[in-house]
């Protein structure tokens, strides 16, 4: 059989306040920070977990957050490095629906998108303070409706699928309820044949610090869920003896090895 293998892909970086990034804590001041997608090359397909940030949509909508992007760091410039095309992703994930980890969906065309119910419904009808976090609406097209049979012309996934609670995804390939950041975050591991599973925190852990200082976004649906979902990666780690990858830590970014390159 052949063996899974990872790559992270490069979307470019943006900016906010530390004080965004480390709620309650700061400094304040601009800190830039990566974005990136998790490929996952396995037997039972090709899935891709978040897909960046539309830079065309953040110069017209939110231009404070400068962006920094090229072409090759969007979906069809990363697949491109390892010899794909966005037709080739049978299974779009989604650690949530904010608008730095939904930009390159509406790429993969081909692919069931998987969705925690929780999150959807935060998608279709957000809280007045999280609009701007949902405010990408190529996800799944205009609609607020609720029911995924109601939404068929707007999702540009021919397969639309609703979950909660943990999901194994494919073999060695799991998701894990990490709610708080939003109400129905996902957090993603995958397990390799010659290394260490590789935990990918999504945004219930921003950077190491976060971890290691406790410390969540100021971006939150739920103070309690957010520290209880730190938690629960540390514990998820220490039981798979899991390495930890962080949604947005520009130190451990710069050790990490991006695309073409691949874990395995």
């Amino acid at each position: 059989m052949t063996k899974t293998k990872v790559y992270l892909l490069d979307f470019g970086s943006l900016v906010m306040d530390g004080y965004m990034m480390f709620w309650g804590r700061g400094p304040g001041g601009p800190f830039r920070f990566p974005t990136y997608g998790v490929l996952i090359d396995h037997a039972e397909g090709r899935f891709l977990f978040d897909t960046g940030y539309d830079g065309g949509f953040f110069a017209r909508n939110l231009p404070f957050v400068n962006v920094d992007q090229s072409a090759r760091q969007t979906v069809p410039g990363q697949l491109d490095l390892i010899g794909l095309r966005p037709k080739d992703i049978t299974h779009v994930l989604n650690s949530h629906y904010h608008v730095d980890h939904v930009g390159g969906n509406h790429h993969c065309t081909h692919a069931t998108t998987i969705c925690h119910k929780c999150e959807l419904e935060a998608y279709d009808e957000p809280e007045p303070w999280e609009a701007m976090g949902y405010s990408d609406r190529s996800v799944s097209g205009t609609s607020a409706a609720n029911d995924v049979s109601d939404r068929a012309d707007d999702i540009y996934t021919p397969r639309f699928e609703l979950i909660s609670g943990d999901a194994r995804i494919a073999k060695g390939v799991t998701l894990f309820e990490t709610p708080g950041h939003t109400p129905g975050h996902y957090s993603l591991m995958v397990e390799l044949a010659d290394r260490r599973p590789m935990l990918f925190t999504g945004d219930a852990c921003y950077t190491q610090r976060s971890l290691e200082e406790n410390i969540i976004a100021n971006s939150h649906s739920d103070v309690k869920q957010s520290f209880a979902s730190l938690e629960r990666l540390r514990q998820l780690a220490e039981e798979h003896d899991a390495e930890l990858f962080y949604s947005h830590d520009p130190a451990r970014w710069a050790e990490w090895k991006p695309a073409p390159y691949h874990y395995s």
